[in-house]
């Protein structure tokens, strides 16, 4: 079998309620994305998400005409072709959505799902909910944490950062609605790199006089391994980070210095063997990992296989708009079904009705005196 070539479809859909934290609390229900095919000569294809001239030329120049089920080599080979202009954005980019499409394919070669392909022994992983929750009315942040709830979740991560007496109030709100579970609510928060260290520390005393918290996600610069480790130093609560890191270089500083008490990984961070790198490397740390957010929860066949994971996010916002189906959470627990590869494939129908010529830039930038000063929520930006 042989890769012969990459299709794309750039799509958008409209969530089901806007989402924000504290750099953008406005937010936004527009989400952007890019289907992707990854083809071979067999008929059979492989399944991601991710776009642009960077895919298209590692397929050509790295890819074609390659066996696909030697996935790890084909990762090393597109790594080492991003050699001198680094492993970092659009590369780091091409290089996870091409890697998921080759392990997608794999499986379905194999005729198994991927947590099997990968070795897992159970198709079960646990959830926590994530709003993504800074543009939501004290009602709204209520009804959506007790949806989730009531679908046995019990830990939940808020979006802070900007009103401290705000931000206590609408984590009392968050813990009420997970207690609905009948289980003990694990309350996180998620500042997003607004804080610095000190700011950090002064607030989060604050916090935890009033809450127990399990983590405090991004509490400084997602680089800054003295700023983490300081906070971690000082407060209860277990540092988070990574979600925005891209390789697992990045991750080396923050783990040896022992700067982060839980690590945050993403689809970006080097796509399914990447994320699979940094599980062992922070295993070996003995520190424990959390897969974040992503379309119909598809992370969870490698936190299915990681020995050190704890509960992965999910965000149930209607994103999986344009997928056949999606891994459901039941009794807190996401589970994942026996369809071949990553679980599911792309609606041609809906992708159609939600196509694009081109997909737009999902996210926003670094809010105004992040790190050194408060712009609250109803100030400008």
């Amino acid at each position: 079998m042989k890769i012969t070539g990459v299709r794309t479809q750039a799509y958008q859909i409209e969530m089901e309620r806007p989402i924000g934290d504290a750099n953008d609390p406005d937010g936004g229900r527009l989400m952007p994305g890019s289907a992707l095919w990854l083809d071979t000569d067999e008929g059979i294809s492989g399944i991601s998400f991710g776009g642009g001239p960077m895919v298209s030329e590692l397929v050509e120049r790295v890819l074609i005409g390659q066996d696909p089920r030697g996935v790890r080599g084909l990762w090393n080979q597109m790594v080492d072709y991003v050699f001198k202009g680094g492993h970092r954005g659009q590369s780091a980019a091409a290089v996870s959505a091409l890697d998921i499409a080759l392990w997608d394919l794999k499986a379905r070669i194999n005729d198994e799902p991927l947590w099997k392909t990968l070795g897992a022994s159970s198709p079960r992983v646990r959830a926590y909910a994530s709003g993504i929750d800074a543009p939501l009315s004290d009602d709204e942040l209520h009804a959506f944490y007790s949806q989730m709830a009531a679908r046995g979740v019990c830990g939940g991560k808020l979006k802070c950062g900007l009103d401290l007496d705000g931000d206590l109030r609408r984590i009392g709100i968050m813990r009420d609605a997970l207690a609905t579970s009948g289980r003990t609510p694990e309350l996180c928060i998620d500042v997003n790199e607004y804080w610095s260290p000190k700011q950090a520390i002064r607030y989060m005393h604050v916090i935890e006089q009033e809450f127990d918290i399990t983590w405090i996600e991004e509490p400084a610069r997602r680089w800054d391994a003295s700023g983490l480790r300081k906070v971690s130093d000082n407060i209860r609560a277990a540092v988070a980070s990574g979600e925005n890191l891209h390789s697992i270089d990045d991750y080396m500083p923050l783990l040896s210095q022992r700067a982060i008490d839980v690590v945050n990984i993403g689809s970006g961070a080097g796509g399914i063997t990447g994320a699979l790198q940094i599980g062992a490397v922070a295993y070996g740390f003995e520190t424990p990992v959390t897969m974040m957010n992503c379309a119909a929860n598809f992370l969870a066949h490698v936190a299915a296989v990681l020995p050190n994971h704890i509960m992965m996010e999910c965000l149930e916002n209607g994103r999986d708009a344009v997928l056949t189906h999606s891994h459901p959470i039941v009794d807190g627990w996401i589970e994942l079904n026996d369809e071949p590869g990553l679980g599911f494939t792309f609606d041609e129908q809906k992708l159609a009705a939600h196509g694009v010529t081109q997909a737009g830039r999902f996210g926003w930038g670094r809010r105004e005196g992040a790190g050194m000063y408060l712009v609250g929520p109803e100030e400008g930006r």
